[in-house]
């Protein structure tokens, strides 16, 4: 839970961009309409009568009980709600592609949620409470951990854009597999990068792991493949090859990332065993280009998503499970070895959604 609460506490650019949507379809509902009224008689001057004040509401009645059970029984009455219609129906979907989600997956989660509840009268909670089921359902068929296999050394390649978080993801990751008693070694694959080294060295100093180099500008495809040997000659669990990170538009740095798996498999006919896309939250809906494209080249196998904190873009991540089905390792919301865990979809759905942790 500890991470749930931190995941909570820092998507709030997402949840309360999405709340703030769902609070406006209550909001802008139509007024009620006004009912006819008997005219007066115009030649007697209409009686005043003076009506007693209302009362105020009793203080000492018990407060509804927390959560989201207590919210959907206890204060329904007290909250704002309007009729499900055609009108309020486009609205949602409109919060939803808002929320980046994308069309399709905003028209399927909106419609799922409409079916057999129109006409009906719905709160905010009512809302959030449907919206948060859609996400969980979508969310949990691709909530997998990376898979381990018997084979060693497993190959892990790791790509993904520039600055996507590519280099601190393997360092954390080597980090929790070293902690899970695995033998590791990280290939520092982006060559080109200085910075990209040095962070990957800082890792292994402080998991333990060691960090094999090339000369700045050397071949990545080359580094990768004396990194197998290596592993295998040490005879380690795990070897995590970082590379350089690259626009899924350029076609000259593709076909070098095409050029490392080609490399990696003439040692290893089944290598890379997992391929994990590393995506940066903030770039939204881009990032369903980017799977596409590396998918191609790459044969993807898992996705990362980091930088959750920093964002009001979270659904993008409903949109990746509902077009890709790719399965979802991990989730970061800050830079702290804690802050990669394994991805789950009802903590997620929670927490985008703005639901109580309960």
């Amino acid at each position: 839970m500890a991470f749930f609460s931190k995941l909570k506490d820092r998507l709030f650019k997402s949840s309360s961009k999405l709340e703030e949507g769902l609070e406006s379809l209550v909001d802008e509902a139509p007024a009620p309409p006004v009912e006819d009224t008997p005219v007066p008689d115009t030649e007697q001057p209409p009686e005043v009568v003076e009506k007693p004040a209302p009362q105020p509401a009793e203080t000492s009645a018990p407060a509804p009980s927390g959560g989201l059970l207590g919210r959907l029984t206890g204060r329904r009455s007290a909250q704002p709600q309007r009729v499900l219609d055609d009108a309020m129906l486009e609205s949602l979907e409109e919060v939803l592609i808002q929320a980046d989600m994308g069309v399709e997956t905003a028209l399927k989660v909106a419609g799922n949620m409409a079916e057999g509840r129109f006409g009906r009268r719905l709160g905010v909670t009512d809302i959030k409470g449907l919206l948060a089921d859609e996400v969980r359902a979508i969310l949990e068929p691709v909530a997998r951990p990376m898979p381990i296999y018997p084979k060693t050394p497993q190959v892990v390649l790791v790509v993904g854009v520039n600055g996507s978080g590519k280099t601190t993801t393997i360092g954390k990751l080597a980090s929790q597999f070293k902690a899970a008693g695995k033998s590791v070694v990280i290939a520092a694959g982006d060559t080109f990068r200085a910075a990209a080294v040095e962070q990957l060295q800082v890792w292994g100093e402080r998991a333990g792991v060691p960090v094999m180099t090339a000369a700045e500008g050397s071949d990545p495809a080359s580094l990768a493949y004396d990194a197998m040997a290596r592993a295998e000659a040490e005879g380690a669990d795990l070897l995590m090859i970082d590379t350089a990170g690259r626009l899924q538009n350029r076609t000259d740095l593709m076909e070098e990332l095409a050029k490392i798996v080609r490399v990696i498999r003439k040692r290893d006919p089944d290598a890379p065993h997992n391929t994990l896309l590393v995506l940066d939250a903030t770039t939204g809906q881009n990032a369903l280009e980017q799977v596409r494209i590396f998918q191609q080249v790459a044969d993807v196998t898992g996705l990362v998503m980091t930088k959750l904190d920093g964002t009001a873009k979270g659904g993008v991540l409903v949109a990746l499970a509902d077009r890709f089905g790719l399965p979802i390792h991990a989730i970061g919301v800050g830079e702290q070895i804690e802050d990669l865990a394994p991805f789950d979809p009802e903590d997620f759905a929670r927490a985008l959604t703005g639901l109580d942790g309960v």
